[in-house]
């Protein structure tokens, strides 16, 4: 960044108020977001961060007529969730407020009569899918159906989840709608496009020629999208939730929720400030980061810059928008309509007082350049072996010793000697890689450095041994090397304040600091002499096993709910004759004896009545029964299946079996009493 701003505006992607906020959510873009806010924050600049809930959209309407209930409803109930989960793990908005408020409703309203008063929007009609026995047309999400790429059964009309490809409703083959399940038809309707086509050239120069800085990913999908060339694009919707087109004839139609959302920005800024929320959109001096999702980059970087450009009036577009890739959870895709997630309100009550821990593991394994994992496994090895191990160890002997020998004063120091000169020369350039790396938002590096404060910290206790000094009786040394590790504590708590604030916060009032800057990182007397800390107590405590355990347990019970939900039955087979069916002979046969076949897991040996003497039949049923829950009960059996043998038992024919939907295998009979030996016809 050559130029110098004099104040930086701070945005991150409004989150759909149709659910909770998750883990992909978090290191996608709120923590990251956070970090570079309370960073700027640190260093005493002019900063504010906007965010607040996306509360228009399909996806909200479609929540709402499946519980029954009004889009409001959905929205407050969620917006007030994301909005409390959010404070709660420390994220420091200046404002979280919504799309649905009045000042938003006002904006979103002016900013589209200002377009189209300019003549900026050409006016197309064009044929949409329309459920006749809804009466009304289908916008994206109201309408399913198979993925042309992967072929997918339940892509969506603007995406496929699948195989991630950006999809338009007309491109699925034997689309469905998601209100009624019919089939819809093509009808012709008109609405308002934003010509990006116009505004190509000008989108071309600022990006691809003004900011290649970009991160790769970001500058890539921008290049590809204009090489390909730019269409118009709509802005309204045939909807009738959202903020309505302010046009005469545009009844029953909305503003498209890409064109209504980041909007939001601006008149939630206006919100939180009223009087002067222009010097941040409209001031040269002003450097605008928008943080967002990688799915977000053609609406943050093409579409709304486009909107700012053809509004005019001294719009500033952003710097930079810093996105990352996506977070998977244990291997799969985070998924909200299969619940494939961890979320953010349940991770609280779940692991309460360890929002740190959950901001230490996302920044750590932050996707900022390809999509990454999150494991519950790698969740409490960072908890256990970094933040246990190498932090709270480090801070917990310092202060431990320190109350053992000072009664909890930081000692006056001796001469500093070159471990003293050295350490404090190391501290120096940790701060100086922390700082590039959080200018450029390489976040994941930067909480790296800051862990190396508490690793030089460890090693310098090693090298120095005050608790062998103590026992020689030289204090005066002893003095030293504790002041200096006093210090070390003080520059950690600055240096974590952005990524880990409650720990800071915890550390610095144990150490009595004041208003903390990033000016004093790197200080060698940040704690003066004479300073009783607090008494000491641990910064982090482990997990335990059972904790995990719990989570994955969790996870396991929603992937088998899934695969409820996605089991369809089998095709039926070939078509076969009535005399082919006949020659199976299947009876009806009472379970005398069962019990499991030695050394086969999946086996049970059944002696069953048949009606002319006993036999033995082998079945692979014994994960789901009980051997002793059988015997009595009259099962179908086929006959006249030649013997063969199991795991040496000599198998007299077949029990059969229904598969349900989850691979469990229940055995087939009668619902009344039936004579031993009788056929199923």
């Amino acid at each position: 960044m050559d130029k110098k701003f004099k104040r930086t505006l701070v945005t991150t992607a409004l989150p759909y108020a149709n659910g909770p906020v998750h883990i992909g959510h978090l290191a996608g873009v709120y923590i990251p977001a956070d970090i570079y806010t309370r960073y700027l924050r640190l260093k005493g600049e002019d900063v504010i961060m906007i965010g607040g809930s996306d509360e228009h959209g399909v996806p909200i309407t479609i929540k709402a007529r499946n519980e029954g209930v009004t889009p409001q409803d959905i929205v407050d109930r969620y917006h007030t969730i994301i909005r409390d989960s959010m404070e709660e793990l420390g994220i420091s908005f200046d404002i979280y407020s919504r799309t649905t408020s009045d000042i938003h409703s006002e904006t979103a309203s002016e900013f589209f009569r200002h377009l189209y008063d300019k003549g900026e929007f050409v006016e197309k009609t064009s044929m949409q899918l329309y459920d006749e026995k809804a009466g009304q047309f289908l916008a994206d999400r109201y309408v399913t159906g198979e993925c042309p790429h992967c072929h997918y059964d339940h892509a969506y009309g603007d995406q496929c989840e699948k195989c991630g490809t950006s999809l338009n409703a007309t491109d699925l083959i034997n689309p469905r709608s998601a209100i009624t399940g019919n089939t819809p038809v093509l009808r012709e309707t008109r609405h308002w496009y934003l010509p990006l086509d116009k505004w190509e050239p000008a989108l071309s120069k600022w990006i691809l020629d003004g900011h290649r800085e970009w991160k790769t990913n970001v500058y890539g999908q921008c290049k590809s999208w204009i090489d390909l060339g730019l269409q118009p694009r709509a802005v309204s919707r045939d909807l009738d939730w959202g903020v309505p087109v302010p046009v005469e004839g545009a009844d029953g139609k909305v503003l498209y929720v890409w064109f209504d959302a980041p909007i939001g920005y601006i008149s939630n800024t206006k919100e939180l400030l009223p009087d002067s929320w222009e010097k941040y959109w409209k001031d040269p001096e002003t450097r605008i980061i928008n943080f967002i999702g990688k799915d977000n980059i053609v609406f943050h970087c093409i579409v709304f810059p486009a909107m700012l450009m053809a509004y005019g009036d001294g719009y500033q577009l952003p710097d930079n928008v810093p996105a990352n890739e996506f977070l998977n959870l244990e291997g799969d895709k985070i998924s909200t309509s299969r619940n494939w997630a961890v979320w953010l309100h349940e991770y609280l009550r779940d692991f309460e007082g360890k929002q740190d821990v959950l901001r230490y593991v996302l920044t750590a394994n932050a996707p900022e350049t390809k999509d990454n994992d999150f494991t519950w496994s790698d969740f409490q090895q960072r908890n256990n072996s970094e933040l246990v191990a190498i932090l709270g160890n480090f801070v917990n002997r310092v202060l431990v010793l320190t109350h053992k020998y000072y009664d909890g004063a930081v000692p006056v120091p001796g001469t500093l000697t070159d471990t003293e000169t050295g350490a404090f020369r190391e501290l120096a350039e940790i701060k100086e890689r922390l700082s590039e790396c959080l200018d450029t938002f390489h976040l994941r590096e930067a909480l790296k450095e800051a862990m190396n404060i508490a690793r030089l910290g460890n090693r310098y206790l090693q090298e120095t041994e005050p608790w062998k000094l103590a026992k020689a009786d030289d204090m005066e040394r002893v003095a030293t090397v504790m002041y200096t590790a006093i210090q070390l504590c003080a520059n950690i708590a600055i240096a974590f304040e952005p990524f880990l604030p409650f720990m800071s916060r915890k550390l610095a009032d144990t150490l009595r600091l004041g208003k903390m800057t990033w000016d004093d990182l790197g200080r060698d007397n940040i704690v003066a002499p004479g300073t009783v800390t607090g008494t000491p107590g641990l910064l982090f405590e482990k997990i335990e096993d059972d904790a995990i355990q719990a989570q994955l347990d969790r996870l396991a019970r929603i992937k088998e709910e899934n695969k409820l939900k996605q089991w369809q039955p089998q095709p039926v087979q070939e078509p076969t004759d009535f005399d082919t069916f006949m020659k199976l002979d299947i009876r009806v046969g009472t379970v005398k004896e069962c019990a499991r076949v030695p050394k086969a897991d999946k086996l049970l040996r059944f002696t069953i009545d048949d009606g002319m003497g006993d036999r033995t039949i082998v079945s692979g049923i014994a994960k789901y029964y009980d051997p002793a829950d059988l015997v009595g009960k009259q099962v179908c059996f086929i006959a006249n299946f030649p013997p063969r043998r199991l795991k040496g038992v000599e198998s007299q024919g077949m029990i059969l079996s229904a598969e349900n939907a989850d691979g469990s295998l229940v055995v087939v009979g009668p619902t009344g009493p039936v004579t031993p030996g009788s056929q199923v016809k």
